[in-house]
């Protein structure tokens, strides 16, 4: 039997279509009109931290010619990769609007579980490992039933934490306080290891252009299939090219020292796998939609609670792998481990990339950009000899900066009714 047509639709009626789709149709034209509107309703997105970040590598190459060599510049991608690693899991607590303020000490206490097992127990280091990061996702899934059962603030509850197992490590660890690793091992190896065949670099950034311009080739043949907006192939081009760029450079820049990090390899594929979760899955979208409105989400039949739960415990699993990455850059775990401005510095990576304080908006993207922001600064001003301080000072105010943009960005999309 045939369809009855809704009597009440008009006979010409046309289906609706999101006008932000057909900026695809538009091809450059599209995404420059966009780009302008979306500067004037006050959504400036990465743009502020990326000219930042061209303005902080201009600074310290004039005052130092050394700041973009490549032994200086594959040391800073290294160094980045523990508090970009951490900076990935706040990112998620951060889509929500809550702050976790314990991922420095679980951390600290994961490093220090794996030290223990693996050196002083003589247990096998890929378990040891295994056991460090479990340890890591359990601690968060604890810090979040007591904020998403409970009901109690994620501030108190991750503050407790940051007390609690700042202790547990400092037991761990015992009189001793300090435990050597073995370098040559699977986590002394995370930050001293290096491809240094050329064509590795070269290789994976061929990986990932091909790969990206396949899966946006074939995304485009089934949007035209369905007959809805597509990119044109000249847009495609022209991406794959900004691509190679932004791959084939920094691999150009590790050859010409020791080779490809495994460090940065690594966090790549974090970044990759991450992205695509929030991005393209349902637990992605319903993270961003409690970051919008707890309320609506829950109307939605969003399980607001064990979301919740899962993404402290996402928080917790990456605080564990930035110790182990915390572990292999100084080859041991002690008593200094999660302490000092690590979790600032964990914080402000996710706020300065672009990540939005408020809940909804960001991601784990903006790990990388506000990793680099912080950690060329921190190199730049020890060329210069600047002392440590110093160094806390102006990280604390290019941080304050970011967040005042982020509020004025807010107020800005209100009144331009984007927010």
């Amino acid at each position: 039997m045939a369809q009855l047509a809704n009597p009440s639709a008009p006979a010409d009626a046309i289906p609706a279509v999101d006008p932000r789709l057909l900026v695809r149709e538009q091809g450059l034209s599209g995404y420059l009109s966009e780009f302008g509107r979306k500067m004037r309703a006050g959504d400036l997105g990465s743009v502020p931290v990326v000219i930042g970040l061209i303005v902080i590598c201009g600074i310290f190459q004039g005052l130092n010619a050394n700041f973009l060599s490549p032994e200086n510049l594959t040391n800073i991608a290294i160094t980045m990769v523990a508090t970009g690693m951490m900076a990935v899991g706040i990112i998620f607590v951060l889509l929500l609007g809550e702050i976790d303020l314990s991922v420095g000490s679980v951390s600290g206490v994961s490093g220090a579980l794996f030290a223990v097992m693996a050196v002083t127990h003589g247990v096998n280091q890929w378990v040891a490992i295994l056991a460090a990061v479990a340890a890591g996702a359990l601690i968060g899934a604890i810090h979040g039933f007591f904020f998403a059962r409970i009901g109690a603030p994620a501030f108190a509850v991750t503050l407790s934490g940051l007390l609690f197992w700042s202790g547990a490590m400092l037991q761990i660890l015992g009189s001793n306080g300090t435990i050597n690793i073995d370098p040559d091992g699977p986590v002394g190896q995370l930050t001293t290891y290096f491809f240094t065949d050329v064509a590795a670099g070269y290789g994976l950034a061929a990986v990932a252009v091909v790969g990206y311009f396949l899966a946006s080739f074939f995304d485009n043949r089934r949007r035209e299939a369905a007959g809805i907006p597509s990119r044109p192939v000249s847009e495609i081009a022209l991406r794959t090219g900004l691509l190679a760029l932004f791959t084939f450079g920094p691999a150009a820049v590790f050859n010409q020292y020791k080779g490809l990090p495994l460090a940065v390899v690594l966090f790549v594929l974090v970044l990759v796998g991450t992205d695509f979760i929030l991005r393209r899955t349902s637990f992605g979208r319903s993270i961003f939609a409690l970051g919008g409105s707890v309320e609506a989400s829950r109307r939605a039949g969003i399980n607001v609670t064990g979301i919740r739960i899962t993404v402290f415990a996402i928080a917790g699993t990456f605080a564990a792998i930035g110790g182990l990455f915390w572990a292999s850059k100084i080859a041991a775990a002690n008593q200094s481990a999660g302490a000092g401005d690590l979790l600032m510095n964990v914080i402000a990576a996710a706020v300065i990339g672009g990540t939005s304080l408020f809940g909804g908006r960001g991601r784990t993207w903006n790990a990388l950009l506000g990793v680099m922001v912080i950690t060329s600064i921190q190199y730049g001003l020890a060329l210069q000899g600047i002392a440590t301080p110093i160094q806390y000072m102006i990280t604390g105010a290019v941080l304050l900066a970011t967040v005042v943009i982020d509020s004025v960005t807010r107020k800005t999309q209100k009144t331009a009714g984007r927010a």
